[in-house]
């Protein structure tokens, strides 16, 4: 990754900080707000390698879970595990596709919930997690695509990273 591609990704990282943790909780109920990490660790998982890729994923993951309250670690495990997955199918695809990047921010909301659901259950004793989370899911699931496909609106979406 170049330094102007670095520089760019690290102002995007820190606007959709501040936009998801200060602006949209005011004029946003939770349940509609979108996961805007979420949506760039899959743009990285699409285009960077994984030396590039998976530390960027776990340190977006931990930003995810300092700005949300969760519990440490928690997305931050849940980033990676979808990022590796998606590394490992994304070779085989054709990742500058704006459709398999809205078809993927999707299928990744869906699979981080239900990750984050699992390893709730599995390492907490909280009571009704499942139903909140549960009704939450499908308008979380359409606001990602929805942001997913403005994002792919952006010229330059299917242009690849500079490498030097």
């Amino acid at each position: 990754m170049s330094r102007r591609a670095a520089l760019l990704l690290s102002c995007l990282i820190l606007a959709s900080i501040v936009i998801q943790v200060s602006l949209l909780p005011v004029f946003i109920r939770p349940s509609f707000k979108p996961d805007l990490l979420l949506v760039i660790m899959v743009f990285i998982a699409l285009r960077e390698s994984f030396e590039v890729g998976a530390p960027l994923a776990w340190l977006l993951g931990m930003l995810n879970d300092v700005c949300s309250g969760l519990y440490l670690g928690l997305n931050a495990v849940t980033f990676l595990i979808l990022f590796l997955v998606i590394k490992s199918v994304s070779d085989r695809l054709y990742s500058d596709s704006a459709i398999l990047f809205i078809l993927t921010v999707a299928s990744v909301s869906l699979a981080g919930l239900m990750l984050n659901l699992l390893f709730m259950v599995m390492f907490t004793e909280t009571p009704g997690i499942a139903y909140s989370m549960f009704s939450e899911m499908f308008p979380r699931l359409l606001v990602n695509a929805f942001i997913a496909s403005v994002v792919s609106v952006f010229p330059g979406f299917d242009r690849q990273l500079e490498t030097s």
